[in-house]
């Protein structure tokens, strides 16, 4: 039991020597990572990033806005297997969300009409598997890269149709569900979020 305790608190010890903040921006946006080592290949990481943009895209019958969301907790296990470089796996809280705003073309959905939804990821908690260079809790000031897969799954598709009272209207709302479909095949490629991040390390 002793040589238990021993060990542990060498453990603890030498985890709490091995750490570094990592501040990193790419396809996840702007983020921040802390992490520590937990042996001497091996090392954890807690992060968090964020972004917003604008985009567009049109289906057969609408011309869509899209403004997106990106916010993501990440936690990571990061195995350096030949010096810098590293497998990474872990869960990645991913909370993100496109809001969409689309309008129809001409003779397709009644005048004044417009369609609303969002766009989410199938899974909040989803799985993440990478590899990388260079790792967050290494001394002194260092970079670092991350190359990996989201696999969150096909984005949910929610629309909603609004249009002046008409016996147009109540015809169009049967093709809500349609047009959804539509939207879901622009967005299912993205079953699988694609990360590269570069970011910059401080490890103490």
């Amino acid at each position: 039991m002793r040589s238990l305790l021993i060990l542990a608190a060498s453990f603890l010890c030498a985890s709490a020597q091995a750490a570094g903040i990592g501040l990193r921006a790419g396809t996840t946006g702007l983020g921040v990572d802390f992490g520590w080592g937990l042996a001497p290949t091996l090392g954890a990481r807690l992060g968090l990033s964020g972004l917003k943009f604008d985009s567009d895209f049109e289906t057969d019958d609408f011309d869509y806005d899209a403004r997106a969301k990106i916010a993501n907790v990440n936690a990571l296990l990061d195995w350096s297997l030949f010096g810098p470089f590293r497998i990474t796996g872990g869960l990645v809280y991913n909370k993100n969300k496109v809001d969409l705003t689309g309008q129809p073309r001409a003779g397709s959905f009644p005048a004044g009409s417009s369609l609303t939804g969002t766009v989410k990821p199938k899974r909040e908690f989803s799985p993440y598997l990478g590899i990388g260079w260079g790792n967050v809790w290494t001394k002194g000031v260092n970079f670092y890269v991350d190359l990996g897969v989201v696999f969150q799954g096909s984005p949910q598709v929610d629309l909603a149709l609004s249009c002046p009272p008409s016996p147009q209207c109540t015809a169009a709302q049967a093709q809500v569900a349609a047009e959804e479909q539509r939207v879901q095949d622009e967005v299912d490629r993205f079953k699988y979020y694609p990360v590269l991040n570069i970011g910059i390390t401080i490890g103490f």
